[in-house]
């Protein structure tokens, strides 16, 4: 079946950086497009990022423009987030989501299997 595993979660100072990785096992990673969700409390869940299947194409919420870098490596069937400038509003639990096809999107709707969430706090 289908694993999407979350790493790289924690307390971050405001400024700071952190970079979350995501592991996909059970599907045929390189065809799908890849995303970052993230949902804080008492919130809904927010797109963050997006990745088509051979990196080339990227989506960014206008939140994290600038300060957040997606990207995947699909020889070892894993996706990245690389968080700089992190602010306290950033903190949430993110996901990590796979598409249901090779279409970039940003809604929650297109992505069928979603990892567990790493916490991400940003304070000082």
């Amino acid at each position: 079946q289908v694993q999407l595993v979350e790493s790289g979660g924690g307390l971050v100072q405001p400024g700071g950086s952190l970079r979350l990785s995501c592991a996909a096992s059970g599907l045929t990673f390189g065809q799908y497009t890849m995303g970052w969700f993230r949902q804080a409390p008492g919130k809904e869940r927010e797109f963050v990022a997006a990745i088509g299947w051979s990196g080339v194409v990227t989506r960014y919420a206008d939140s994290v423009k600038g300060r957040f870098t997606i990207s995947r490596d699909n020889a070892k069937n894993t996706v990245y987030l690389q968080m700089n400038s992190l602010k306290p509003e950033d903190t949430a639990d993110y996901y990590c989501a796979s598409g249901k096809s090779m279409v970039v999107t940003t809604t929650v709707y297109s992505y069928g299997y979603w990892g567990q969430g790493t916490q991400v706090t940003v304070s000082s």
